[in-house]
């Protein structure tokens, strides 16, 4: 059987701590979960990150496989010498009928055929799982209730890994941010021996929205005006997530100039702000009293939007 280089797979070093490696891990499921992913081998490399994972978050399995490790390589023809567990008493991961999802040499040093016979009283809690899911903007601003469906890889009677999927009735809370994690308890892979189910951590991602672009608890909008109004100032209503604000456009202001408004963006402890960039919109020369009244500005306004770039 070929030798797996765990570390290479996470893409950490050796010396990795163990938040490293979680973190590492998540990147990769983020990356490679058949829910979420358009790479082709998607399901392959999710198999190989969370038999990765497995191995070296557990300190004991660390342990043992640093000693195994040393001097191999990946892919090389590898073989465990005898009596090598003696000392090390693993988690069960693979149960008889399971160990199709793991790769031949997991399984021979972490499975069933590489323990000891298993306790009739094992029990274990069951694998958390990941997945993203894309939400409106609205629902995080006010909070909602949403289904969503989700795929993943289970196995069949006879071992054999199937896609499946299901609909899950997940609540989002007022304030949730892009990135965040909603956790649902028991929504994992089933525990072993009457153990505990996994939990299903769900991250969060914002659908692109038509007037808003978020950063964080932040949200920005566009908001046109008149060149009379950027010029000699005026109070305009301008749309926020909860309605109509009349804002006040200072005397003087160029487009791109940004704005303000304190605690208008997603909610929270504290709340995100909302900024306006001005966008400085001219009306067209569509009819002859528009053209007229663009030449009499001309006449009347003598005015060189090029002074630094004369020849």
């Amino acid at each position: 059987m070929e030798f797996k280089d765990y570390y290479q797979t996470l893409g950490v070093k050796q010396d990795a701590s163990d938040e490293d490696i979680k973190r590492a891990y998540r990147k990769l499921a983020r990356k490679y979960h058949p829910d979420v992913s358009k790479e082709s081998n998607a399901e392959a490399r999710m198999r190989d990150v969370n038999e990765a994972y497995d191995v070296l978050r557990d300190a004991e399995k660390r342990r043992a496989y640093d000693e195994l490790a040393r001097g191999a390589s990946s892919g090389e023809s590898f073989q465990p010498p005898p009596g090598w567990e003696e000392g090390y008493e693993f988690r069960r991961t693979a149960t008889p009928g399971e160990e199709a999802q793991f790769s031949e040499f997991f399984s021979s040093l972490f499975g069933s055929r590489g323990q000891r016979a298993a306790r009739p009283d094992f029990r274990a809690r069951g694998e958390d799982h990941h997945a993203a899911i894309e939400i409106d903007l609205e629902d995080a601003l006010k909070g909602a209730t949403r289904d969503i469906s989700l795929r993943a890889v289970h196995l069949d009677d006879q071992g054999h890994p199937q896609m499946q999927s299901r609909t899950l009735s997940v609540r989002i809370p007022a304030g949730v941010r892009e990135g965040q994690f909603i956790r649902l308890a028991g929504q994992g892979m089933p525990g072993h021996g009457g153990g505990e189910n996994g939990d299903l951590y769900l991250e969060v991602r914002f659908k692109p929205h038509p007037r808003y672009q978020v950063e964080g608890r932040d949200l920005t909008m566009t908001l046109p005006v008149a060149p009379w109004e950027a010029a000699l100032g005026a109070n305009v209503n301008a749309p926020t997530p909860a309605g109509p604000v009349e804002v006040t456009i200072p005397p003087g202001s160029r487009g791109g100039r940004k704005l303000r408004l304190r605690g208008r963006g997603i909610p929270g402890d504290p709340p995100g702000d909302l900024y306006l960039v001005l966008d400085v919109v001219l009306p067209p020369a569509d009819t002859e009293a528009a053209r007229a009244a663009y030449r009499k500005m001309q006449q009347d306004l003598p005015f060189n939007p090029r002074p630094n770039m004369e020849v």
